[in-house]
């Protein structure tokens, strides 16, 4: 029996030190205590303040908050799944990398990891990291603090290890890995980004499995393709609390089918897809892969710019200098997706020289993943996908399907960059395919920096017709108007010039590198550091400019983002158990600086549910259809108003409070007629109650009790108690949101039906006397779902044990 090679982990020591180091130097920052201002993580802590306040003070998951849109599920806000051995996984590497640093560092490793699967060398398949974790789009999402995104996309890579690994016949150890990172995976609970990582690995099983197949190697496949369903099962046990609750919480979201009557085509069973493809990639805008500022990168004043401006007409200046940066297809953006000039270069490389077949697949992945982020740009493609595609029309941004080109990329670009290093003379036989590549990448790049015009367009769709409107209005300054225009086109094409001859510069450069190893005037290991070089400076100059130093602030000033207004702080006055409020400035839909202090009418989520949706519509968001009766029944107590002197709290004297009892029940056939009633009907007298409630009336027959009270004397995010009293069987109306899956009605400790009414509320026919009435939410998904979390949980660590052994004993083994 032979000793264990401890100096074999060396370089994989000195890659994981290389990455943290790496990762701390680009958030360098973070070292002084710094943090970073994400928009998205602000608005998180104003929506889940109540959960995480309860948690705090309880120790207990709320699972239902009240702070956003009359209230709704946690579950896609902040639930703690505590027997998920991923979360702690998770965790702990939060707390060894500083935060946002992690990020980077999970880029890194796991496409580490992929790439020494795939058989590189520790030294390229570090360069072949920093080339996939330095794209743009990885470090625009940290900026904007889309967490859950940015981890899901970190843990594509190593799960794509294990599942290539158990392909190539290391059952335990792919087993082992698949499951592990698939767990991590699924744990960041981003259906989206995960949903897309499954193209690939689509795309790739196809791959091996038509090989196999070809090669008669059918035995070996069915192992590895049962061994990959096991990793799978054992992946989706550990996240099965979380999967369940939002697989059953997804059937009542915007992602679920509406029960209105479907009227146009936009309509779908998911998202309507005027909403699910406003942000589709530009056609032209897809040379951003090889060219950032192909569309001039993101939203933001050219007067930002300095550089662009140097050309511009001085008496311009002033006003180009306020014009938009970006002038492409999407309503907004801030910024491309930049995949590296050198990588494009390699990828291109790849498709002339690499010998492994697994690349046709690779190369699909990318033309599906660029064809459908172009969305409402090529419509009958997307929309095969909206109507036949399982599952494809619950998400939104299009765009985001550039992850699979983002992953697919540089692994075929540094399969081929394998291929080259382990045999130069192949390629120094075939330069012509080299020649073909630089001109299909560095050529197109050099032909638009020098006519750039000649190709592209330098004002988006939205501004030609605006600039045409106004010339039609404004006859008299067209002459003024197309000034403007000519100047805002030079300081656009500066733009565009820069970034094209350097694309073109680093494209050079790196091909350079690899005629001077093919010819042997550089070894493999020169090569290796200088593309590593060159690769990490285009990218890291490039991610500058979205996240940089500047993103940054002292950690005093970070917790500080919500400031009490003078409606708050009066609002807050108000002792009352529960009551909610209303700021209709700005965006009501769209903020959760209410939510911070308030129960509010509004909120800002991706997933609220449908109805609510359907209510906000209908009857909170158009001028001509406001409907302040919804509001009522809403108990919307505060209404913030914004004046001179700041916000100011208007108190609303007809809110109805947490519940009332109605002197009528009206009747009627379907959503449609529901939602309908709404529009002309008093709440404080009438319910509204879809037929198919019928029998939950018990033939209840309304004899209204003028003497009969109802009041809400115990508050708790998923637990309600209220007393009644009355000397006959009334019909209570209660000011909260219905959801059947978890939300039990208990009168005097027994189970009781209740039934929605007014489209989203919930209603009950309570007794006479004296009542006690509890609502509390225990949603069997979450209790079901923790439990085999915990048993997948510890099969996962069993198996986790045992690949290690398996692997330390195979390397003491010697073999015959």
């Amino acid at each position: 029996m032979k000793s264990f090679d401890y100096k074999k982990l060396l370089p994989h020591l000195v890659a994981v030190i290389l990455f943290v180091i790496i990762s701390l130097v680009y958030l360098s920052p973070l070292l002084n205590g710094e943090k970073i201002v994400q928009q998205d993580i602000i608005k998180y802590q104003g929506m889940s303040k109540e959960i995480s306040d309860y948690r705090a003070k309880t120790g207990e998951e709320a699972l239902w908050t009240n702070s956003m849109f009359g209230g709704m599920p946690a579950f896609q806000i902040s639930v703690n799944y505590t027997m998920n051995i991923a979360n702690k996984i998770a965790d702990f590497i939060a707390t060894v990398i500083p935060y946002t640093a992690d990020f980077i560092f999970i880029y890194l490793l796991g496409f580490y990891i992929l790439m020494l699967v795939l058989g590189l060398s520790p030294w390229m398949s570090i360069v072949g990291a920093i080339a996939f974790a330095f794209s743009s789009y990885n470090f625009i999402i940290i900026a904007a603090g889309h967490t859950s995104k940015a981890y899901a996309i970190g843990y594509m890579a190593p799960t794509l290890a294990g599942i290539i690994l158990t392909f190539r016949g290391k059952l335990i150890g792919g087993c082992a890995l698949t499951a592990l990172f698939l767990s991590l995976e699924l744990a960041k609970n981003h259906l989206q980004i995960t949903y897309y990582f499954l193209f690939i690995v689509l795309f790739w099983s196809l791959g091996e499995i038509f090989f196999k197949i070809k090669d008669g190697e059918i035995r070996s496949l069915l192992k590895s393709l049962g061994v990959i369903i096991i990793a799978v099962i054992i992946a989706v046990g550990v996240n099965f609390g979380s999967i369940l609750s939002t697989y059953e919480y997804s059937q009542q979201t915007m992602r679920g089918k509406s029960e209105l009557t479907v009227k146009d085509n936009n309509n779908t069973s998911g998202l309507d897809k005027d909403y699910a493809m406003g942000w589709s990639y530009g056609v032209a805008e897809t040379f951003s892969l090889m060219i950032p500022n192909i569309k001039g990168g993101g939203n933001d004043a050219l007067g930002n710019d300095k550089s662009a401006l140097d050309n511009v007409d001085s008496r311009m200046k002033n006003d180009i200098a306020r014009q938009d940066h970006y002038w492409g297809d999407q309503p907004g953006t801030s910024g491309p997706v930049y995949m590296g000039s050198f990588i494009i270069f390699l990828f291109i490389l790849a498709l002339f020289i690499e010998k492994n077949k697994i690349k046709w697949f690779l190369l699909a992945a990318v033309i599906l993943s660029i064809a459908l982020s172009w969305g409402k740009n090529f419509l009958w493609f997307s929309d095969l996908f909206f109507d036949y595609f399982p599952g494809y029309n619950k998400f939104r941004t299009v765009s985001m399907t550039l992850v699979i080109a983002e992953l697919c990329v540089p692994l075929l670009a540094f399969i081929a960059l394998k291929s080259i290093t382990d045999n130069p003379d192949y390629l120094k036989k075939n330069m012509k395919k080299l020649y073909i590549a630089f001109g299909l990448t560095g050529g197109i790049a050099l032909i638009f920096y020098l006519l750039p015009t000649y190709f592209f367009g330098f004002f988006s769709q939205m501004e030609l017709n605006a600039y045409s409107e106004q010339k039609i209005s404004n006859p008299e300054y067209v002459s003024q108007i197309d000034l403007f225009l000519t100047n805002l086109e030079i300081a656009r094409v500066s733009i565009f010039k820069a970034d094209a001859i350097r694309s073109f510069l680093f494209i050079t450069l790196g091909c350079g590198a690899l005629v001077l190893y093919v010819y042997k005037k550089i070894n493999k290991n020169s090569l290796i550091i200088a593309l590593g070089v060159l690769i990490l400076v285009d990218m890291w100059l490039i991610d500058k400019r979205y996240l940089s130093d500047e993103n940054f602030v002292a950690k005093k000033q970070a917790k500080n983002v919500f400031q009490k207004s003078a409606a708050d702080i009066e609002i807050l006055k108000d002792t009352d158990l529960d009551y909610r409020v209303f700021n209709p400035n700005g965006n009501p839909f769209n903020e959760t600086a209410t939510s911070y202090y308030h129960k509010s009418i509004g909120g800002y989520h991706g997933a609220k549910l449908k109805r609510y949706q359907e209510i906000i519509n209908a009857y909170l968001s158009g001028q001509e259809t406001f409907n302040v009766k919804v509001l009522n029944m809403l108990n919307t107590k505060y209404v913030i108003r914004k004046t001179e002197n700041g916000l100011i709290a208007i108190k609303n004297p007809e809110a109805l409070g947490n519940a009332w009892f109605v002197k009528q029940a009206k009747i009627v056939d379907n959503a449609d007629q529901e939602i309908a009633a709404l529009k002309d009907f008093n709440p404080k007298e009438t319910a509204v109650v879809d037929k198919r409630y019928n029998n939950l009336l018990n033939g209840f027959i309304a004899d209204y009790d003028s003497t009969a009270n109802i009041k809400l004397t115990e508050y708790k995010p998923n637990k309600l108690t209220y007393i009644s009293s009355a000397k006959k069987p009334q019909l209570a109306v209660f000011s909260e949101i219905f959801y059947k899956p978890g939300w039990d009605a208990y009168i005097n400790g027994k189970l009781n039906e209740h039934f929605r009414v007014n489209y989203i509320l919930r209603g009950m026919i309570i007794p006479a006397g004296n009542n006690t009435i509890v609502f509390e939410f225990k949603p069997k998904s979450y209790f079901i779902g923790q439990k085999i979390s915990l048993a997948s949980s510890i099969l996962l660590v069993l198996l986790l044990f045992a690949s290690l052994y398996y692997n330390y004993k195979s390397k003491l083994t010697p073999k015959e």
